[in-house]
């Protein structure tokens, strides 16, 4: 079976790890961490950046630092994964939920611009496969409004739109290091606060509510409970497996970027004859080989592909299930207005294995296999 997923090792990891156990400290914001953080604010520009356990902890610490209220409106795509909007939602705002663009599960703007009302508070975006959104409209209509922009970056480490890498337009954006992720821990994350009004605060949050990281630096003479906060930080053993995998990241994105290619060359006939339709390639939105998908014509023709490739020794799997039809947000609302690019995209949009040691050979196998379905000739 070619698997959809295989975590990738450097083989740095279990060095750093030893080394982190030797410095006798393995909680949390120790050297490791600090090594990340700088190498993320140096590389991409970043403003301040946070380690955290998970993606879900960043886009939670950034809903903290939004001051989202009981009653107020937080935008975000219906085709995203849960942890977008239940960060908005467990500090009581009302989910709006915005439709994907035609062309691509990312965000519509044009929807996006009748969503706004004087009762939304911010805007977060998905960066879907790495691909990003059209910002520039994004970001204009956030300062028009007066909106915080969120960014959720969890599948965007590496990537760029018109040169400035994503998770740099928001006043505040969360990573993933996922062990689906480019780049992995595991489980990890990273809150990027790019809006110095929010740079204090952030850091308590992160330490539980409490002054700790002043204290550890030696500018208050001891540390107590002064806002609302959680155990946002992860373990240095976490930091320092990441650390190895930063280390690495020009090769692994390269060999990833070099493998998306791969699969829309092979690809690229088979929608040519109309079976299927590829990624959208925009000028100037640079991915990072996150996610490589397809759109069949229907969900049975969908359904049909997968099975034909597990058949076949191949996991391909899809994705999103459209939020604003979860059972759970029905209960909140019972009626929503169809959103009909997501619902597409949950209903068409598959998943081929992409991962750091997956061959030619084996891609070459899997593009093969998908045309034998489409045109019966064997594989």
């Amino acid at each position: 079976m070619i698997g959809f997923n295989k975590p990738f090792v450097t083989g740095n990891e279990f060095k750093y790890i030893e080394q982190a156990i030797g410095l006798e400290k393995i909680s949390g914001n120790g050297e490791f961490t600090k090594r990340c953080q700088t190498f993320f604010e140096k590389k991409y520009g970043f403003g301040k950046c946070l380690l955290t356990h998970s993606a879900t902890g960043a886009l939670e610490m950034a809903a903290i630092l939004a001051d989202v209220q009981p009653g107020d409106e937080v935008i975000t795509p219906s085709y995203t994964f849960v942890s977008t909007a239940n960060a908005f939602l467990l500090r009581g705002a009302s989910l709006v939920f915005c439709d994907s663009s035609a062309d691509h599960p990312n965000m519509d703007a044009e929807h996006l611009k009748t969503l706004i009302t004087p009762k939304t508070k911010a805007i977060a975006v998905v960066h879907y496969g790495g691909r990003g959104c059209g910002m520039e409209e994004i970001v204009d209509l956030a300062n028009k409004h007066g909106l915080l922009l969120i960014e959720d970056a969890a599948q965007a480490i590496d990537s760029y739109y018109h040169e400035k890498p994503l998770g740099s337009f928001g006043h505040l954006a969360a990573f993933s290091f996922h062990e689906t992720k480019n780049i992995i821990a595991g489980e990890g994350g990273m809150l990027v606060v790019n809006d110095s009004r929010f740079f204090k605060r952030a850091e308590i949050i992160w330490e539980k509510g409490t002054n700790r990281a002043a204290f550890n630096r030696r500018e208050v003479d001891k540390y107590t409970w002064v806002d609302i906060g959680s155990s946002f930080l992860p373990s240095e053993l976490t930091a320092a497996f990441l650390y190895a995998q930063l280390e690495a990241l020009d090769e692994i994105q390269k060999r990833r970027k070099h493998l998306w290619a791969h699969y829309y060359d092979l690809l690229f006939q088979l929608q040519q004859a109309g079976h299927i339709t590829l990624p959208t390639e925009k000028p100037g939105n640079t991915g990072n080989g996150h996610i490589f998908y397809i759109l069949t014509r229907s969900l049975q023709e969908r359904n049909a592909l997968i099975d034909f490739l597990y058949n076949r020794g191949i996991q391909a799997i899809f994705h999103y299930l459209c939020l604003h039809q979860s059972p759970f947000y029905r209960k909140l609302q019972e009626t929503q207005a169809p959103l009909p690019n997501a619902e597409r995209f949950e209903e068409t949009l598959v998943r081929l294995p992409l991962f750091l040691e997956l061959s030619e050979r084996q891609i070459n196998f899997i593009a093969d296999t998908i045309t034998a379905f489409y045109t019966g000739e064997s594989s």
